[in-house]
């Protein structure tokens, strides 16, 4: 199963201000995942970001917010994003039968999350460069759990130059300039 632009999705999960600076390699997941919001722009891709309990931990890091003109979340306060109904509205109303995700914390809300939507049943792609936990360990855990509920599991450069399909595609020169 590929990855194509018209039966896509994705969703960016509680990168906020609190929470993102105590997850492990943080610099370079913020790095990748700022890399794979430019690039799914390029394809149109819908993105939904969730915010959890923003009184708490804050808003979504500048480095993503100022990849987009209108930047908006979804507020929640269940680790599983389909519980927040804002979300589960918008899931249905895209449509899309693939859900690149990606977010903090792998083991908590990445994970709830994923398990609901395959639940669901979405083909779920995790970027595992644009995914963090507190602890290293917690973040193996997680996509171990996550690859064993049916999850596939991709990286922000496997998942642009899916999308991209070939060298012909419109969008090749501006995802090798964004990926390099």
């Amino acid at each position: 199963m590929k990855l194509r632009p018209e039966d896509t999705a994705a969703l960016f999960i509680d990168f906020q201000e609190r929470l993102v600076p105590a997850i492990h390699g943080n610099d370079a997941i913020m790095e990748k995942t700022a890399i794979l919001a430019k690039g799914l722009q390029l394809f149109d891709i819908p993105i939904a970001f969730s915010q959890q309990y923003t009184k708490g931990l804050g808003e979504t890091l500048p480095v993503l917010t100022e990849c987009f003109e209108q930047f908006s979340y979804m507020e929640k306060t269940s680790f599983s994003c389909c519980d927040c109904e804002e979300f589960a509205a918008w899931a249905k109303e895209k449509g899309k039968k693939n859900v690149i995700v990606c977010g903090v914390e792998a083991h908590i809300c990445v994970l709830q999350t994923v398990c609901d939507l395959l639940e669901a049943g979405c083909n779920v792609f995790v970027v595992a460069d644009c995914i963090g936990s507190r602890k290293l360990y917690d973040k193996e855990i997680g996509i171990m759990r996550m690859v064993k509920e049916g999850a596939y599991m991709t990286t922000c450069e496997q998942a642009l130059f899916e999308l991209t399909g070939g060298a012909k595609s419109p969008q090749f020169k501006a995802v090798s300039k964004l990926v390099k």
